[in-house]
């Protein structure tokens, strides 16, 4: 008979990671602090390597188990027959996710389907390294979904939740920071604007855009494709060719 596979901790000390890659993520990162693996008990050989990799990192608790748990557990999360228990996401204080006198953070404005908002930090961590930043009301939650759709990328992102999202635009943009809003009716081109210097790349609502009070706050508002038959890139597309217009400009400034 299988041990519960929940453990037995409050919920929030504990956070489930549901998919193959983020719980291998999850391993490699938190290792023996992971309070729990759930593998389901198939014979396959991407989930006899995960089971090997979690004993090997030190992962005191590691289950093989039917697939009708794994699924009670993750609900409508694809699970491919991994799940773990880590410890809850650590986020950074709102000062140190200000761009200072040359980095990149990203803000999302009232980003609220957790298939964009784990898509963006994807982006975040892999093209810039740059610090992401909520507020704290009327965004997607940190779910197991959000998870999920980083593909494990959640494990290595600075995450900055904040009470008031306009506030901390406000402190960026006093602090010498270029503010720009991502809008597809901007008439300057992402491409014009210099993002080698102190910037935050704002990325609105799927379907309203950027909300009034946070458009204020932008110090330049920027498009990032010329206007086709498309009226405009999902808010994890647009962040991606963002991030990547960053990356490419100050890559060339490096580069000398």
């Amino acid at each position: 008979m299988h041990k519960p596979l929940r453990p037995n901790c409050p919920p929030e000390t504990e956070r489930l990671v549901v998919g193959l890659q983020p719980v291998r993520e999850a391993i490699r990162v938190h290792r023996s602090k992971l309070l729990r693996v759930a593998i389901e008990d198939r014979d396959q050989p991407r989930l006899a390597a995960l089971e090997r990799f979690a004993r090997d990192s030190g992962v005191s608790a590691v289950a093989r188990v039917d697939r009708s748990e794994l699924d009670g557990l993750s609900g409508s999360t694809s699970h491919q027959g991994a799940l773990a228990w880590a410890p809850p996401l650590a986020l950074i204080d709102p000062s140190a996710a200000l761009p200072g006198t040359d980095g990149l953070s990203i803000a999302l404005d009232q980003i609220q389907d957790p298939q964009n908002f784990g898509a963006i930090v994807r982006s975040a961590v892999a093209l810039a390294g740059a610090p992401i930043v909520w507020g704290e009301h009327s965004s997607a939650p940190l779910t197991p979904a959000t998870f999920r759709a980083s593909a494990g990328a959640i494990e290595h992102a600075r995450l900055c939740r904040v009470p008031s999202l306009v506030s901390w635009l406000s402190e960026a943009a006093s602090s010498g920071a270029r503010v720009i809003g991502l809008d597809s009716h901007a008439s300057v081109p992402l491409g014009a604007v210099d993002l080698t210097l102190a910037t935050v790349l704002v990325i609105g609502n799927e379907h309203e855009g950027l909300a009034r009070g946070v458009r204020r706050a932008c110090t330049t508002m920027a498009t990032v494709a010329p206007r086709g038959p498309i009226d405009s890139l999902n808010a994890s597309a647009a962040a991606a060719v963002a991030l990547y217009e960053a990356a490419r400009q100050r890559a060339r400034v490096q580069s000398g």
